[in-house]
């Protein structure tokens, strides 16, 4: 269940960028910052936007506007792991037939 913040990141992250964030870069990234992605909790994921993604995103050669950043970080702190998410309930529904 905790790893759903890490992939919230990623999948909103993506969606801000406009493009697929690499995926195993940043969770290397989330664990040099000093957390673990698998346990990644709510306050973590801000405290990680606000202190480590912008050196993260220039090595990557990725950028993200100001206001884009308003925008995730709005999404981030709405993010509730324990409700699933559009996504996941589809995807419970229907299951992964493809």
């Amino acid at each position: 269940m905790a790893r759903r913040c890490f992939d919230h990141l990623h999948a909103e992250l993506s969606v801000e960028i406009g493009t697929l964030v690499p995926r195993y870069p940043l969770w290397i990234r989330v664990q040099e910052a000093g957390f673990d992605p698998d346990g990644f909790e709510a306050s973590q994921l801000l405290s990680f936007v606000d202190e480590h993604l912008e050196p993260f995103l220039v090595e990557e050669g990725l950028e993200l506007s100001p206001r884009r950043r308003t925008r995730l970080l709005r999404r981030l702190r709405r993010f509730d792991p324990n409700v699933p998410t559009p996504y996941e309930t589809m995807e419970r529904i229907f299951g992964r037939s493809v």
